[in-house]
């Protein structure tokens, strides 16, 4: 029996109606538009079991391109479509791209780029809309919002956190109080060092030897305290429509020998791709890394966001832009050159639950990849290893304060966000934030996961670095320490006392340890036992604990991090910071000229990879598993 053209029709019509009546109607309508019935009826199905919308899923997983995507809703919806609206100035930033939906120049209408409920309403109503809407996709909405709010987006970014709390920023630098304060001491240390250098010697030991020691002590408990290498018990594996979407914020600036391998290590991460929301930031004069990434398919989860051109060039200034457009319950911070454990998300999900409501933060623990490059990326690394296997875990465990470091710091973003992120014109904003923090009431735990990252193997590139921390820790002293007494009523006497080690402490030791250390040496060579004092006492006993305070702690690294082959390098570690003191005050200088300068690091020149080396051991492991277990 032949069939009309009239019935065949019909017939495609009224299987798409009985297809699409099983999809939800946020994509339903993808079917009469060129996509597989079936592909959306199994994207739907996982979207389900993920717990997010169908909409959501099909577009992160890569499944059905944006442009292909919200080209077909407006064909749907009979409106008009495009890549590039250009919006008013009334464009608000993020509320329009969180709405999906901002003004447009010129003409009484809006460009929408809806999702989820917004997305199933306009289809539901499709009868009632009027001209006045021009469908786009979300990076077209984005990259337009970005354009029509750039000098607004640009002074928030930099500005929002001095201008809600000028207290807790940098930017207006020295309070009035701190100058005169400093210029007093400077010019009373000037008159006596030529007048009396001993009596003023011994006035610099008894002033500062109370904060020598809290750092001492600080470091020898960390050692004594017993934390764990790793999470001893892992919890129960959640299913995906358990875990809470997770924002990933890395900022990039000429990162194009890395940036691809930034973008396989995030797609490495055992993490529902549906629930990952990832955002790279560049700035509008950086063009290598934007045409290193257009080399690579970028997966759904990523967004690409150009900074609009402002002041201070940081960092910082680049988290706080994206931090607004954060969808995620809890944010984490990467570098371009980090590779995260796999399981570190879902790691920190769990820490989270299990933590009180007050933890804001929990530091993942950093290790160098390129530990072999040279003499200094291996005493980089047991430097690291101190930092994040011993000493910030042991400060966790005992209510600290804790200076964050720069990356694989994993925040609630509601308190994040009520901290007012990160502080612009801090060039260690990390260290900063972990004060602020503290200073919030809020606690900074250890996660036991740990993410590689690249040390710089060159004098040159360490120096410019570490001039950049040094100059970062005195800003953060300097700020948090205008006003002592506020901030000691904030924290407590003994956390003061940490905050006050954790920041001056780092800095002046930094600056006198070749000066104190001259000093002990010159006086045991010429000591005279008859005329013992109190600053013979003391001094020795400073240098004692203070060589401790270097050695232990870097073997019980060493212990934790299985790294016993760099033990021979330990007894170097005085010599290496005769460099970090060098960079100290290096950094004091440049506080003075050029306080907001950040020193960029360039990445991707490691010739050594430990993550490399542990991750081919382990597919090697994995596959004599393989062949065991399917041996007879």
């Amino acid at each position: 029996m032949q069939v009309s053209w009239q019935e065949g029709l019909a017939e495609v019509r009224r299987q798409s109606t009985l297809a699409d009546a099983a999809l939800p109607a946020e994509t339903a309508f993808l079917a009469t538009h060129g996509i597989a019935p079936g592909l959306l009826r199994d994207a739907a199905r996982r979207a389900a079991a993920s717990g997010i919308a169908a909409d959501a899923f099909l577009l992160r997983s890569g499944l059905v391109d944006e442009t292909v995507f919200y080209r077909a809703l407006a064909a749907e919806l009979g409106l008009p479509f495009t890549l590039s609206p250009r919006l008013s100035g009334h464009a608000r930033y993020p509320e329009s791209l969180l709405a999906g939906l901002a003004p447009l120049h010129g003409i009484q209408g809006f460009a929408t780029a809806p999702t989820g409920a917004a997305l199933a309403w306009l289809l539901g109503h499709r009868n009632r809309i009027g001209g006045r809407l021009v469908i786009t996709t979300p990076s077209g909405l984005r990259r337009a919002a970005m354009r029509a709010c750039s000098r607004a987006i640009a002074h928030e970014g930099a500005n929002a956190l001095c201008e809600a709390t000028p207290g807790f920023s940098i930017r207006d630098g020295l309070s009035t109080r701190q100058v005169a304060t400093l210029s007093a001491l400077s010019g009373l240390l000037a008159y006596g060092g030529v007048s009396a250098p001993g009596a003023t010697l011994a006035f610099l030991a008894a002033i500062l030897s109370p904060l020598f020691f809290t750092g001492i002590t600080l470091r020898l408990a960390a050692v004594l305290l017993r934390i764990p290498v790793s999470r001893t018990r892992p919890d129960p594996r959640l299913e995906d429509a358990a875990l809470p979407v997770y924002t990933i914020i890395a900022p990039l600036y000429r990162e194009q020998r890395i940036a691809t391998r930034l973008v396989a290590a995030l797609s490495r991460l055992d993490y529902p791709a549906t629930k990952l929301d990832i955002k790279f930031v560049l700035e509008a004069d950086d063009r290598e890394t934007p045409a290193a990434l257009a080399r690579v398919p970028m997966p759904g989860f990523v967004e690409v966001i150009v900074a609009p051109p402002g002041r201070p060039r940081t960092k910082p200034r680049a988290l706080n832009i994206a931090l607004p457009l954060a969808r995620g319950l809890y944010t984490v911070v990467y570098d371009a050159e980090d590779v995260p454990d796999p399981g570190q998300l879902r790691e920190a999900v769990s820490a989270f639950a299990a933590a009180p409501p007050d933890t804001a933060c929990l530091q993942a623990r950093l290790t160098i990849d390129n530990t072999d490059d040279t003499w200094l990326t291996r005493l980089f690394t047991i430097e690291y290893a101190v930092l994040f296997d011993v000493l910030n875990p042991g400060l966790a465990e005992i209510g600290s304060p804790v200076a964050l470091g720069g990356t694989s710091n994993h925040f609630r973003t509601t308190l994040l966000r009520r901290a007012h992120g990160w502080d612009a014109w801090n060039v260690t904003e990390d260290a900063d934030l972990g004060i602020r923090l503290a200073r919030l009431g809020c606690r900074v735990l250890d996660l036991p996961s740990s993410t590689f990252e690249e040390a710089p193997a060159t004098l040159k590139a360490w120096m410019n670095q570490r001039t950049r921390w040094m100059k970062g820790f005195m800003q953060t002293g300097i700020c948090h320490f205008r006003n002592p007494l506020g901030t000691a009523a904030q924290l407590g006497p003994w956390r003061f006392l940490s905050a006050l080690a954790l920041t001056w402490g780092t800095v002046l030791s930094a600056l006198g340890f070749p000066l104190l250390t001259g000093l002990f040496v010159a006086a045991r060579l010429t000591d005279d036992p008859q005329r013992a004092s109190l600053w013979d006492l003391t001094s020795s006993v400073l240098f004692v604990t203070g060589l401790a305070a270097i050695l232990l702690p870097a073997c019980a690294a060493l212990r934790r991090r299985r790294l016993w082959r760099l033990l021979p390098w330990v007894p170097l570690l005085p010599f290496y910071y005769l460099l970090v003191s060098a960079a100290a005050w290096r950094g004091l200088w440049e506080v003075a000229r050029e306080p907001f300068r950040w020193n960029k690091t360039s990445h991707g020149l490691a010739r050594t990879s430990r993550s490399g080396w542990l991750q081919k051991h382990q597919a090697s492991a994995d596959e004599t598993t393989s062949l065991n277990t399917a041996a007879p």
